[in-house]
């Protein structure tokens, strides 16, 4: 069962909801019931989740048509009951361009605003101050004014220097000017832990969203810094001091049988599948694992193999090398010199360089 479903194509970026996604439109309807709410009073609040999101989508969008400006792709964008997601292949690494690209998302909650603005006072919907009354229900007089305040809620919230938000991140790329980006990277991930804390004790004495949002900050500015180090360990290496020069290879049309028997005979997990001599595919150990389960041990590796694959080249840099894979996902690629099969790259061994290196530096 898939985790995600793809239910729409924005500007050439795939939009997918997250399974979660319905439990909180069930989660909605339940408590509307239980409070004594009506199908139409239901209808409207479920509008109003939908039009929210719809503007999380535009928000995301932002952030992603402004990183295409600077060449970064953006794989997909993921809606979550707590927001959306979205993934950029990279962040720019010039502190003027992340900080442009950090600000997109919340400047469209404020494009919304001004937009909607106008409509609201042209249609009376906006009551005056004096008689402002919190929203209980939602309904056709007060639906504008409510999407107003959640689009202010949205950028104020986002720009709140919690690493890895948009605000952490303008943080971090104001700091990197001064600091370089490892160095501002760890001071706004700290930064954006603090806050996470905070919204945790927030959320247990409010509102439990709030407690959920500060996991994912905190654990979120805890992998970014992580990532972020490595990379910068990684920097001024190349390939050819880190590729396996031994490859475990597997033939495309040997069965998933002898895969088995090769994943027992050695600590090897990830194979390169060749065709003649000629990588054509990866086979990981999860991959072999299901191929069992579904399947007889006769079946063909070239039938289990993921077939997507791209190669490095000894001389590329180690840090945009390690970045290619986590971008494609991809736990093995070869390495090719002059057409031919010279070793390959795995993330465990780029892992273990770092150990090295840090024990090192130690």
């Amino acid at each position: 069962m898939p985790s995600k479903l793809r239910i729409a194509t924005l500007a050439g970026i795939r939009l997918y909801v997250h399974w979660t996604f319905s439990l909180l439109v069930l989660w909605i309807i339940v408590t509307s019931l239980r409070s004594g709410a009506g199908g139409v009073d239901i209808l409207w609040t479920l509008l109003f989740v939908a039009s929210i999101f719809g503007c999380v989508v535009l928000h995301e969008l932002g952030h992603a048509l402004m990183a295409r400006r600077f060449g970064i792709a953006t794989r997909d964008i993921t809606l979550l009951p707590i927001g959306g997601v979205a993934s950029l292949e990279s962040m720019p690494e010039k502190p003027s361009e992340e900080l442009r690209v950090a600000l997109a998302g919340p400047a469209v909650n404020v494009v919304i605003v001004l937009l909607l603005m106008p409509v609201a006072y042209a249609l009376h919907m906006v009551p005056d101050p004096e008689q402002l009354e919190p929203v209980t229900t939602l309904h056709g007089g007060n639906f504008l004014v409510a999407l107003i305040s959640v689009n202010v809620i949205l950028a104020v919230f986002n720009l709140l220097p919690a690493f890895p938000m948009d605000g952490g991140r303008v943080l971090r790329a104001l700091l990197a000017i001064k600091l370089g980006r490892a160095r501002a990277t760890a001071v706004a991930a700290l930064v954006g832990q603090v806050c996470a804390v905070g919204f945790v004790v927030l959320g247990f004495t409010s509102n439990p969203v709030l407690a959920l949002i500060g996991v994912f900050i905190f654990v979120g500015a805890g992998a970014e810094a992580t990532h972020t180090s490595m990379q910068a360990m990684l920097s001024g290496h190349r390939v050819r001091e880190v590729m396996l020069r031994e490859l475990h290879t597997i033939d495309a049309e040997d069965t998933i049988a002898r895969a088995v028997q090769m994943l027992l005979d050695s600590q090897c997990r990830t194979f390169l599948v060749t065709d003649g001599g000629a990588p054509v595919g990866v086979l990981t150990r999860a991959a072999i694992i299901r191929a069992l389960s579904t399947g007889s041990d006769t079946a063909r590796v070239r039938d289990a193999m993921d077939p997507e694959l791209s190669s490095l080249s000894p001389g590329m840099p180690l840090d945009e090398a390690f970045l290619k894979m986590q971008q494609h996902g991809k736990e093995l690629m070869p390495v090719m010199e002059d057409g031919q099969l010279i070793g390959g790259l795995d993330q465990e061994n780029v892992t273990e360089f770092v150990m090295i290196m840090t024990a090192k530096a130690r």
